[in-house]
């Protein structure tokens, strides 16, 4: 063998070898740098293209970058790879049709303004436009000659930036209105998760009304002025009428009943009517393509079930008959509405257990069944049907694969993957895949879970555990992509995640089960769920085991340290709650306690103490990283100061990780920099805690 020859060999010998270890790897957390997330599809009236939002994370800039994408379909075949279709140098997002087609309306980021544009789509490329009057999300009437949408009306006065800082209805007197850069405050919401300045007094804002403006563009023309926003707007099929939903008591901040109701406006009178007269709150309006039907989403009350509803309409548009409910024995919580070409069959979206689907129901059967169109252990969503329906366009991810585009017919046959935009950067790393596990409780309740094996697993060798909590709690886990499960994974942990009591996709009676038990009834679901875990997977090592979650899942970090002290070496509490009192004072959703907790602190003040992790924190062993973020109005800062104060001063090792400019939402869709490195703190966490003390 000559030298060159056993040089070449040598090389490939070397390529080999790396290519494998980095196949080894696993996920890492700077790996989001890598993942392209792909949502918004949007399937043209004709079936002959596919527009998509299609979101990278560019490192650098520490931010996201959003483009419109298209695939080019043939006889309901792909035509080619997909494309990119708006400005590179642009953030572009929110693709919609109009009805014939020919232009694509976008959200496009310039500077620091958002604003409506559209492409035409009859000919390659163009330049972006507005449309004169449209600066809201169009909502096109069906013959396309007119846009409505929704906006607060205009007004040629510049509004005092301090406007609404001093409470109009104030009775302390304020000096030097013109020195003076506080806050007076008088009003329950003045602060919102997500909303770095405080919420200026309510009065100073204007409602959102319904404009119309012509399919070509124009002056708009502004169809309501009443005392509340308007939303949810949807057209009849001729034109002649559009439908909207608002709530009426939305400035009552101590109204807990539900109140928002739909509303009909005659285009040709101007005149609204209040559709339905119920109690409880009507919602997402949909009519059906020959205009001869109503569905609707109704909920008596906060708890209740919510149920898709359907009533024939008069000549007038107005109901012409009782409301039929449609879901009465399905226990499932419905999503998005949309009717079948043939005025009959309404499909619907929903969780069901770990999976997310789309189904239909016969609005005219006597004895209406709703039935599941799409199968599979994976959540679908963001369908869209063109308008012979014979394609159908949505995205799918599951539990290894980030979301991707996928095509198939409308029964959900034939189905076909798009796109594959993570597929070469997924192929240099092992990602173990997600096992389904359940057990009982001991009142006959079935819960689910998942095991994600380590990377590095040999049979025979012990390895810690993560359990992994949710939150919510009306949330659950299931077949998605979770990169944090995957990278605790790679750093050689299993991770155990549960759907206990409590979560949704698992009927109204599950969701609701822990209702002022939160934490006393659902630790079971979890503690026995570790040990169906310790029996099924021997080679876990009960010693090593770690606890994780943000939100209601903090929460119940914090308590199961708290009362099982013995079961957890190690725990990271994310966006948690300690205190429910001083949880109930400073969040911006005190009526979730005020519901889920039967009433106000002074009124149940035991239950909220007996439910507060604080009150059981003397038995906290488990050392605890605590995440919080500076902007969280949600679950606020002093829920995680409260915690870590006690745990220092009880000298548990601690370590208190507060995140600027960064809010309730961080892990989902906070910066970049600041979610990659939450992610690494809890991979070294965990390891220090359950892998290198062990060695």
């Amino acid at each position: 063998m000559t030298r060159i020859s056993i040089f070449s060999t040598f090389l490939l010998a070397i390529c080999l070898f790396s290519a494998e270890l980095l196949a080894q790897k696993g996920i890492q957390p700077e790996d989001y740098y890598k993942t392209i997330f792909i949502s918004q599809p949007e399937i043209s009236p004709d079936g002959g293209l596919i527009a998509f939002t299609r979101t990278t994370i560019d490192e650098e800039e520490n931010s996201r970058h959003r483009e419109v994408w298209m695939q080019k379909l043939s006889d309901g075949q792909p035509d080619g790879e997909p494309f990119r279709f708006t400005d590179p140098t642009r953030s572009s997002s929110s693709p919609s049709w109009s009805p014939d087609g020919t232009l694509l309306s976008i959200q496009s980021q310039r500077g620091d303004d958002t604003s409506v544009r559209f492409i035409r789509v009859t000919a390659p490329g163009g330049e972006a436009f507005t449309l004169e009057g449209v600066d809201r999300t169009p909502v096109w009437s069906p013959d396309g000659e007119w846009i409505a949408y929704v906006r607060e009306p205009e007004t040629d006065e510049e509004r005092d930036r301090r406007a609404g800082w001093i409470a109009p209805d104030a009775v302390s007197n304020t000096l030097d209105s013109t020195r003076f850069d506080g806050r007076v405050i008088t009003h329950v919401y003045y602060k919102r998760d997500n909303v770095s300045n405080w919420i200026p007094h309510p009065s100073i804002y204007d409602k959102r009304q319904l404009h119309i403006v012509p399919g070509d563009g124009g002056e708009p023309e502004i169809l309501t002025d009443l005392p509340f926003h308007v939303g949810q707007v949807t057209w009849s099929p001729d034109g002649s009428r559009i439908y909207f939903s608002g709530d009426p008591e939305e400035d009552d901040e101590l109204n807990r009943e539900m109140t928002r109701n739909i509303y009909m406006i005659d285009l040709d009178s101007g005149e609204y009517e209040l559709l339905i007269d119920a109690d409880g709150s009507q919602s997402s309006p949909e009519i059906s393509p020959d205009g001869s039907r109503i569905a609707w989403q109704q909920t008596d009350e906060r708890g209740a079930q919510s149920q898709v509803m359907v009533a024939g309409l008069d000549d007038n548009g107005l109901l012409a008959e009782e409301p039929k409910k449609l879901t009465g024995e399905w226990d499932l919580s419905p999503g998005n509405l949309h009717w079948r070409n043939d005025s009959r069959h309404l499909r619907l979206t929903a969780l069901i257990r770990g999976n997310a689907h789309l189904f239909e129901v016969d609005t005219r059967s006597d004895d209406p069944q709703v039935r599941q169109i799409t199968e599979g252990d994976r959540r679908l969503g963001s369908f869209s049907l063109s308008d012979n329906e014979q394609l159908m366009a949505y995205t799918a991810t599951d539990a290894v694969t980030p979301a991707e585009l996928f095509l198939s017919d409308a029964e959900g046959s034939n189905e076909l993957q798009l796109s594959d935009f993570n597929s070469t950067w997924l192929a240099e790393r092992t990602v173990k895949p997600a096992v389904p596990i359940h057990w009982t409780v001991d009142d006959g309740t079935e819960i689910e879970g998942w095991v994600i094996e380590p990377v590095d697993y040999e049979p025979g060798n012990s390895y810690p555990v993560v359990l992994k909590i949710h939150g919510g709690p009306h949330t659950a886990y299931g077949n998605t992509w979770f990169q944090a499960f995957h990278v605790l994974s790679a750093a050689g942990m299993y991770v155990f995640y549960t759907n206990p009591r409590g979560s949704s996709a698992y009927g109204h009676e599950f969701m609701y089960a822990t209702r002022g038990q939160w934490g006393k009834m659902d630790e079971e679901d979890q503690m026995k769920g570790l040990d169906a875990v310790f029996e099924a997977y021997p080679d876990v090592d009960p010693d090593r085991v770690g606890v994780a979650g943000g939100s209601y899942g903090g929460f119940m970090t914090n308590w199961l340290t708290a009362r099982f002290p013995d079961r957890f070496a190690a725990a990271i509490t994310s966006r948690s709650i300690s205190n429910w009192e001083s949880m109930y004072g400073t969040s911006d959703v005190p009526q979730l306690m005020q519901w889920e907790f039967y009433g106000d602190p002074w009124e149940q003040r035991e239950l909220y103490r007996d439910l507060s992790p604080l009150s059981y924190v003397e038995d906290v062993e488990a050392p605890t990283l605590i995440i919080h973020s500076e902007e969280d109005y949600r679950t606020p800062m002093p829920e995680g100061e409260q915690w870590y104060m006690f745990l220092r001063q009880r000298e548990v090792p601690v370590e208190f990780v507060r995140y600027p400019r960064s809010a309730h939402g961080l892990s989902r869709t906070g910066e970049p920099w600041l979610l990659v490195d939450r992610l690494e703190r809890q991979r070294s966490w965990f390891h220090y805690w359950l892998v290198e003390q062990d060695d």
